[in-house]
């Protein structure tokens, strides 16, 4: 399964998060189960309350009604006794309603018991119009047996639910404190040890990682092995790694062959400057040391104009080879002498040279150098042959800390990528040079009203700068 680094990292505060929120939830649920108990035991004390109430009025009621019945029996009973016994009953059937209703409201009776109880305490209002003391006293011989019932079903309740206790409430906070005691002395550990399990994984591939690098660094171009399957960010970067490594190989390796290639070249006009040419300039002599004695001298003087053109070719021959203009004068003179010697007949398209003197001082390697007069040259050469222009440009010039040649002309321009796909070896060359001295090249519209803008960008250092 593919692990990305990014859920490698989050996985140990991810693990802590949720044993914090299992903690939380156990609290809560822990404060919930003690509010729910709390609140059964605030009802049952409400029912116990209200059946008191309900009680202590219907006792009330039932002490006033004898009292006044023995006034009844005696003879003694008067108008101002009835309208006392009714403000007694009145204040005693509030109480029992208020009784009952703090009751109801806490116990849930069967909706027949409920239809009943309310029947029996509406005949007992004492404030009818056809109020009969003997009826009131049996209304409350029939509410009498249901108060008893109230009362069973309350001590029932209150034996099926009893209140919580402090010792209760001491476990159920002794139990709290265990579990938060026991998940986060659990969360830490987790946290930590699934920390170290993934830091050391990453770790120990950043270091391979480092380690690949630095060989590279230091020249050893062995890439670190490409990782299969890839898995994550760094499994990317590896493989990252691997094909950078393959690339530098051949980008190294094309510019040994180049820098080879350049070397024998060099050898090669040396040899010829240091062998052919003076076996040639031995001959030239010994011909010009010659008698001048008639059609003898007509023969030895072609044979003179003969060798000096051999001669000629092979100084030609010499400098396309390695230049020898580019060591001894740098790379402006050089490019000048080329195209002065070789485009600056009359047949040839009109061209514009600037060379900034900063370039020579800019430091660049022998590579560098002769690299880019052979863009130049290739990229002139291109002009002269494809473009059909009657004009161009070339500048070769420092930009703060980047090389730019540019050669612009007025001809019929192209489209790189079509030539490329079509034939394109000297475009593919041209690159090929660029991109072993790190130059980047790109063709575009020029700024005249036809042709092509070809420009070269090499960075330089500035340490690499000469004053």
């Amino acid at each position: 399964m593919r692990l990305t680094l990014k859920h490698q990292i989050l996985i140990a505060p991810a693990a802590v998060l949720l044993l914090m929120t299992l903690l939380l939830c156990f609290l809560q649920y822990t404060y919930m189960d003690l509010s729910r108990k709390r609140d059964q035991a605030e009802g049952i004390g409400a029912i116990l309350m209200g059946i008191t109430e309900a009680n202590i009025a219907a006792r009330v009621m039932d002490d006033s009604v004898r009292q006044y019945q023995v006034l009844v029996k005696s003879g003694q009973a008067s108008y101002e006794n009835l309208e006392t016994l009714l403000n007694d009953l009145d204040q005693a059937y509030a109480h029992l309603v208020s009784g009952l209703d703090r009751l109801q409201k806490y116990m849930v009776l069967p909706e027949d018991q409920a239809q009943e109880l309310d029947r029996a305490v509406e005949a007992l209002y004492p404030r009818k119009e056809d109020f009969n003391i003997w009826v009131f006293t049996a209304g409350l011989e029939q509410l009498r047996p249901k108060l008893v019932k109230l009362n069973e079903q309350t001590k029932q309740m209150r034996k099926d639910t009893p209140p919580p206790n402090s010792k209760d409430l001491d476990k159920l906070t002794d139990r709290a404190a265990l579990v938060s005691v026991i998940v986060l002395g659990a969360a830490i550990p987790v946290g930590v040890l699934l920390s170290l399990f993934f830091a050391r994984g990453i770790l120990r591939r950043v270091q391979t990682l480092s380690d690949s690098a630095g060989r590279i660094v230091r020249g050893n171009l062995t890439p670190p092995p490409a990782p299969n399957p890839v898995r994550d960010e760094l499994d990317d970067l590896a493989l990252s790694i691997n094909h950078m490594t393959d690339q530098l190989i051949r980008v190294i390796g094309t510019e040994k062959l180049l820098e080879g290639a350049e070397e024998e070249r060099r050898r090669i006009a040396m040899d010829i400057h240091d062998q052919t040419l003076c076996d040639l300039s031995g001959i030239l002599r010994g011909l010009q040391s010659l008698p001048a004695e008639g059609g003898v001298r007509d023969e030895v003087c072609v044979l003179e104009e003969d060798l000096l053109r051999a001669i000629a070719n092979l100084r030609q021959l010499m400098d396309n080879l390695h230049p020898q203009t580019l060591d001894i004068l740098g790379l402006g003179a050089a490019l000048e002498s080329h195209l002065e010697r070789h485009l600056g007949k009359g047949d040839m398209p009109e061209y514009h040279l600037y060379i900034s003197p900063d370039v020579d001082s800019a430091g660049l390697s022998r590579l560098q150098k002769l690299t880019l007069y052979r863009i130049a040259v290739e990229a002139i050469h291109n002009v002269i042959k494809h473009a059909r222009a009657s004009r161009y440009e070339v500048n070769l010039d420092l930009c703060g800390e980047v090389i730019v040649l540019s050669i612009e002309d007025n001809g019929i321009g192209f489209d790189p990528e079509k030539v490329a796909m079509r034939a394109g070896r000297g475009l593919n060359n041209i690159r090929e040079r660029a991109r072993t001295i790190g130059a980047q090249v790109r063709w575009s519209r020029s700024r005249f009203s036809s042709g092509t803008r070809f420009e070269l960008t090499l960075p330089v250092p500035a340490g690499n700068q000469e004053d």
